[in-house]
């Protein structure tokens, strides 16, 4: 947590030094993601949980699947909780981790929510992923979040595709390997040669220079 507080710094409430802070997230809403990925991943998995910070979003990354019968549709109401790690909820409950079993990510949403975010979104791939969004600066942060229905696909398919997050890597780092991308995206290098086709033939992205050159994205 102190990591992602030099990450994402603070918005002031003020103009003068003395005048109070507050968090760019809500640090409840992350605190719970990340304790809901160390309790729900998959401990036969030898992927790790991964924290990302980008420039519009937070996302954290738990290897493993939602339980049978439990849909990222309904994640965003209330619905059973089936934890795949019973010997590691059960502690966390009594010591204050989770509040209540069962309303992790209700909580997630509506402390995002009452901070004046984006609704937070949750992703299931091979991977278990759940977004935060930051406010963008020079924008002005809505005063109030609509809700979104439990049924609406569309908040739930709008986290940003793969070629997306590899082109956020490539502007953050130009020089970056192949190898690289696929451990932060947590894909195979021949998945990740499959995008970079993509985007070539595409006409999105260049290389210039060989194995030690750089990747050049073509604006439109």
């Amino acid at each position: 947590m102190s990591r992602i507080d030099n990450w994402v710094g603070t918005r002031a409430e003020g103009e003068k030094a003395d005048i109070p802070t507050r968090p760019e997230l809500p640090i409840d809403a992350v605190k719970e993601a990340i304790v809901n990925a160390v309790c729900h991943r998959d401990y036969t998995s030898n992927a790790s949980v991964q924290i990302m910070l980008f420039r519009n979003r937070l996302e954290i990354w738990n290897p493993g699947t939602l339980p049978y019968g439990l849909t990222v549709h309904k994640l965003h109401g209330p619905h059973k909780s089936l934890p795949a790690n019973p010997l590691l909820a059960d502690p966390m409950y009594w010591n204050g981790y989770i509040e209540k079993v069962g309303t992790g990510t209700e909580d997630i949403i509506n402390k995002c929510r009452e901070y004046g975010l984006k609704s937070p979104e949750f992703y299931q791939e091979e991977d278990f992923r759940v977004v935060i969004w930051r406010a963008i600066e020079g924008q002005d942060v809505p005063k109030a979040i609509q809700s979104v229905p439990n049924n609406d696909p569309k908040a739930i398919q709008s986290v940003p595709s793969n070629e997306a997050r590899l082109l956020e890597l490539i502007t953050e780092n130009p020089s970056v390997s192949r190898a690289e991308l696929a451990k932060r995206l947590d894909l195979s290098e021949r998945q990740i040669r499959k995008i970079i086709d993509q985007l070539r033939n595409n006409g999105k992205l260049k290389r210039e220079g060989g194995k030690i050159g750089k990747w050049i994205i073509i604006e439109e």
